[in-house]
């Protein structure tokens, strides 16, 4: 009809009542402080690709940041008995792992030519010196004292990898806690060196094996124990996709940060954080 028109999408926005004037709120950039985040990318290359290498790490340093928020809660959470809401950060931990999975997805379209190009500009700087991926190896067990030396030259990133060095894991305070509900786990692996690495035990499988044998009785404690599996699988899939894409790029020449590379991570591999939860299943 004669003096109609079509509602175009300002139309819309006036209608929703949207917002538009942020000189004196905050608004979206202001509260997710997108301009920090947003200009923190610094190719030092003039290779095109060096955006998306310095994307993936960045976004993976992220991801790990919310990783160890969820984990030292949930650790704190097992210690205190409180497994409702350490059960749904450590599925969520479990969650964020998947998301890590699928970003290596990402960084496999650079090519051995182009990851070639900005290798050089990288200097010996590595993912193997990530304070926060090695925050959560001693979280979640694997501890080893020769991975604080990456960080002695910067004493907060070492006190904060410290600290989860010598704290107990999320497996001792699981551990812990079959202990004070009756269950026969050794004193020798509820009151040790933290810094220790942990020693498979038989004593310790036959405890988790009377609560598998006996889901409802022991519910939450079964419930934990799958928590346990969850996250160690997730952990387990984030590890060998790193593998298959450091490969996938570079082949078998040693990382950047002195590692032998793919060697290294296929080791690493071998490294089981809860060996007595995958053993029961043999034995039950």
């Amino acid at each position: 009809m004669s003096g109609t028109r079509t509602p175009g999408p300002q139309d819309i926005v006036h209608a929703e009542g949207a917002q538009l004037d942020f000189s004196r709120s905050m608004s979206y950039g202001d509260y997710l402080q997108l301009d920090a985040v947003l200009n923190a990318q610094k190719p030092l290359s003039p290779d095109h690709n060096e955006m998306l290498f310095i994307i993936q790490h960045q976004t993976s340093e992220l991801w790990m940041k919310l990783m160890l928020h969820e984990l030292k809660a949930a650790i704190a959470g097992v210690a205190s008995d409180q497994l409702g809401s350490a059960f749904k950060m450590l599925a969520r931990v479990s969650r964020i792992m998947e998301q890590l999975v699928h970003a290596w997805d990402v960084l496999a379209t650079m090519t051995p030519p182009e990851y070639s190009a900005i290798r050089p500009y990288l200097a010996n700087s590595s993912g193997f010196q990530s304070a926060q991926y090695r925050s959560i190896e001693f979280a979640l067990g694997n501890k080893n004292a020769a991975m604080l030396k990456p960080h002695a030259h910067r004493p907060d990133l070492l006190a904060q990898v410290q600290a989860f060095y010598e704290a107990p894991s999320l497996y001792d305070e699981s551990l812990r806690l079959l202990a004070r509900r009756g269950l026969p786990v050794p004193a020798s692996h509820t009151q040790r060196d933290w810094t220790r690495p942990y020693e498979e035990s038989a004593e310790v499988e036959q405890a988790w094996l009377t609560v598998y044998r006996d889901p409802q009785r022991h519910w939450d404690l079964y419930q934990l124990g799958e928590e346990l599996t969850d996250l160690e699988d997730a952990f387990r899939l984030w590890r060998f996709r790193h593998v298959t894409t450091v490969e996938r790029v570079i082949g078998f020449k040693r990382g950047t940060g002195g590692t032998g590379g793919v060697s290294y991570l296929r080791r690493m591999l071998e490294v089981v954080l809860f060996p007595e939860i995958w053993k029961l299943r043999t034995d039950l």
